[in-house]
């Protein structure tokens, strides 16, 4: 599956600071997105959006805690630094009670946003990777028949073969090939690494 650039979406009214900011990050080799208006960049988000946002907590009409509670509902992952002026330290304190990665107070030191937003692209390509993961071990156990289920589950609980027989009332062999079908499937050798997949999409 072909991932989504990762791009630093800058959410900025002031066209000086937005033009500033996507000159930065283009010296930088960072792909770049801006946009005037929270709203225009909520009509483009999609759930394979992949990056982060830049993102002014005071702005017109739809402000940047309106934003970030918008994303939040719809299960945005991408990580949001928040460019904040002097007053509004409070605001950015709650916005990152909200999920929000960071804040940065204008005026700020160019390498130092540099630096939080490499954090913030490396938190979402690991959320990302972690997701891919999750939804491929999800669509290997949508693979297994009852039966495996079944024995996967008590596999997992750590019943012996012979036990598993017993209570299912089938020869030991069977419960042999089950195993190494769900094994298979599940694309592991190691109970230990089945457990922690299958302990890693429930809950």
């Amino acid at each position: 599956m072909t991932q989504p650039q990762a791009t630093v979406h800058v959410v900025e009214d002031d066209e000086a600071v937005r033009d500033s900011l996507a000159m930065l990050l283009g010296s930088e080799g960072l792909p770049v997105a801006t946009f005037a208006l929270a709203t225009e960049f909520l009509n483009q988000w999609t759930p394979a959006s992949a990056g982060c946002i830049v993102l002014d907590i005071r702005m017109p009409g739809m402000d940047g805690m309106a934003l970030q509670k918008a994303l939040k509902a719809r299960n945005s992952l991408l990580p949001i630094i928040f460019v904040t002026g002097h007053g509004d330290v409070p605001l950015a304190v709650e916005a990152m009670r909200h999920g929000a990665v960071d804040f940065i107070q204008k005026p700020y030191r160019e390498d130092a946003l540099l630096d939080k937003i490499h954090q913030a692209l490396a938190i979402d390509a690991e959320q990302r990777e972690a997701l891919e993961q999750h939804q491929g071990i999800r669509e290997r156990l949508t693979t297994l028949t009852p039966r495996e289920k079944e024995i996967m589950r008590r596999m997992i609980a750590g019943q012996a073969n012979k036990v598993i027989a017993i209570e299912l009332e089938i020869s030991q062999r069977t419960v042999e090939i089950h195993r190494s079908r769900v094994m298979h499937k599940m694309g592991t050798h190691s109970l230990a690494h089945l457990v922690r997949m299958v302990m890693s999409v429930q809950g």
